[in-house]
């Protein structure tokens, strides 16, 4: 008796009574023989049932689900109310062909200086940078190279690590074959587009014909056939980019690690001995290890954006909707986008341009208005930003585990006002433990959907160990569980409008953490720890749950060297927003860049 609680109204909420609660997650830490006895248990009919209770009782999840009354109506997909238009932008016709697209993103960004770039000979200290697409175009133009000619680096490294391999689907006969086809592009004065001849992977939960869409996993492709290919990288395609494979991923998006005794855990870049972050594991270590200029992920917690800051390169997640999931093993979800890893703010615009396009009709919130790009070469940029105001959440910003992230994210928030007059105003965001509640039931809820028949079928004593906690537990979840954390999205989205009625931009590190070890014991068998799960997704899963785009930047590192991002977070609709203000950190962040511990340079010119 006396567990009942009411909700205040939404609309009602005294948000200076709102106080900061940090979270702490009671749950065990486990790999090895461990790790696979607490899945049998966790499998078992009734002890299993009596774990998750207790674990989901110990974490505030019964509190919410199960004895709160939640007044507002359920929200079932993200649903915005009407924005105003951005300015300084260029819009793009989404009906349009995706090459004319890039071309009028190519337009947009600042103009191309070729010795800024090549120039190993004027004397100027060393400076790391990655290499643009727009370096590649400029090299494939004056025939310095070609795109045929990258193609062995690609076989060396899947040669060279085949206990973790960045491509778990590598066809060498297919990648030359589009290669002779841009080269000859080339040769005959027509190539398609900028991003003709870029080496782009697709991760491995997204069609790209004719590799086998596993998920992960050793068996998803033997009960789903892939015959065409996912719209986005059918766009890409239609760009003249070079698809070199599927990349590793965290086994059906259920981590955030990268961990995947199925074909090997991918090194970062940076530290071999430390995960990339997941799931989109693979696509963010081959873009940081130089070998691709961009990768497709999909981001259903952060799944983009936290292995691209673990990695310290750029990872976009658009709004939910911006971006047409058909041919994904998640088209059917509600908190899943595919969205660009790539090594700079420019290229992850160029992709974003050849690959947006709306979602079928019936599945995505009002869409009023055309997707838009800063326009980066306009004088007018500088005036743009001095008008911006970001909102930063103080509590929440510092509640990670370094002072190091928070340092670094606390500098660039000052350079901004400094050199671009960019406010930043404190705000506050309330039930942010029922925030996480609602990403986990529908993300699992969605995931189980996906994955249930086959399960019910044979195939789940087949999935990691990793993979088989996460279902168990979100097996437990009830259909009214599922309803009342979609009225929590409803709270949560009007808290979040009321915020961006005063701020352009939420603000926040990428993720509470930097790369953590991989241990030795994991390898084999996987690992929980949902200690890293919380702390990496603690930022990342708002933009979720809403559907609001959201981008990582780098701006630097930890004491021990590893990648630290910053977090943007926008206006639903709002993807020119975000990318401006993140081409502007990139640039003050730019001196700072190191080259990763595993780099290969495959555009040296002899």
């Amino acid at each position: 008796m006396g567990k009942k609680q009411v909700m205040v109204p939404v609309n009602e909420v005294d948000l200076t009574e709102v106080k900061y609660v940090p979270e702490k997650f009671e749950t065990p830490h486990l790999t090895g023989f461990w790790f696979k006895l607490f899945v049998k248990v966790m499998e078992a009919p009734l002890i299993g049932s009596l774990i998750t209770s207790h674990l989901k009782q110990k974490n505030g999840m019964t509190e919410i689900l199960k004895n709160t009354v939640i007044p507002e109506v359920p929200m079932f997909i993200p649903q915005f109310p009407l924005q105003d238009p951005e300015p300084g932008v260029v819009c793009l016709e989404e009906d349009g062909k995706p090459e004319e697209r890039v071309d009028l993103a190519l337009k947009c960004l600042p103009h191309y200086d070729p010795s800024s770039s090549w120039n190993s000979g004027s004397g100027e200290p060393f400076r790391f940078r990655y290499w643009k697409i727009r370096d590649y175009g400029y090299a494939y133009r004056s025939k310095f190279t070609t795109p045929s000619m990258f193609i062995s680096a690609i076989e060396v490294l899947n040669d060279k690590q085949p206990s973790a391999p960045l491509l778990i689907s590598f066809d060498p006969k297919e990648v030359r074959r589009q290669a002779a086809a841009s080269t000859q592009r080339f040769e005959e004065g027509i190539p398609l587009s900028i991003l003709d001849g870029i080496l782009i992977a697709v991760k491995d939960d997204i069609d790209c014909f004719p590799h086998p869409s596993k998920g992960g996993s050793t068996w998803f492709h033997e009960v789903r056939q892939v015959n065409i290919d996912a719209v986005s990288v059918s766009r890409l395609r239609s760009s003249g980019a070079i698809l070199v494979g599927k990349t590793n991923m965290h086994e059906f998006g259920m981590g955030t690690t990268g961990n995947n005794p199925n074909y090997g855990t991918p090194g970062n870049p940076h530290n071999p001995k430390r995960y990339t972050g997941g799931s989109s594991s693979g696509s963010a270590a081959i873009v940081a290890s130089g070998l691709c200029s961009a990768a497709l992920g999909t981001d259903g917690g952060g799944s983009i954006r936290i292995p691209a800051s673990l990695c310290g390169v750029v990872g976009l997640k658009t709004t939910f909707g911006r971006t047409d999931l058909t041919g994904s093993l998640w088209e059917a979800g509600t908190v899943t986008i595919a969205g660009p890893i790539t090594a700079t703010v420019e290229d992850a615009i160029l992709v974003y341009a050849a690959i947006l396009g709306s979602s079928p009709a019936d599945r995505i919130p009002l869409n009023p208005s055309l997707p838009c790009l800063p326009d980066l070469s306009s004088n007018e940029s500088s005036n743009i930003l001095g008008s911006l105001t970001l909102g930063k959440y103080t509590k929440w910003f510092n509640d990670i585990s370094s002072t190091d992230i928070t340092d670094k994210c606390e500098d660039v928030l000052n350079q901004l006002f400094h050199l671009h007059g960019c406010k930043t105003t404190e705000i506050v965001i309330p039930e942010l433990r029922e925030l996480r509640t609602a990403h986990t039931v529908t993300f699992g809820s969605e995931s189980l959907c996906l994955l249930n028949p086959d399960c019910e079928d044979g195939k789940g004593v087949r999935l990691t160990n990793d993979t088989r906690t996460n279902l168990a537990l979100f097996r437990s979840f009830a259909a009214s569980d599922y309803v009342s954390v979609q009225r929590l999205r409803r709270r949560i989205m009007y808290y979040h409008m009321e915020i961006f009625k005063k701020v352009d931009v939420i603000v926040t590190p990428t993720t509470g953490m930097t790369a953590p070890e991989i241990p030795e014991s994991a390898l084999e068998v996987g690992e929980t720890n949902l200690q890293v799960v919380a702390s990496l997704m603690q930022f990342a899963i708002t933009a979720n749950i809403l559907g609001l785009p959201a981008i990582s930047v780098p701006i630097g590192y930890d004491k021990q060297g590893l990648p630290i991002g910053l977090q943007l977070i926008g206006r639903p609709w709002c993807e020119a927003t975000i990318l401006r203000l993140a081409s502007v950190i990139e640039e003050f962040s730019a001196e700072y860049r190191k080259k990763p511990m595993e780099f290969y340079d495959i555009l040296k010119v002899k």
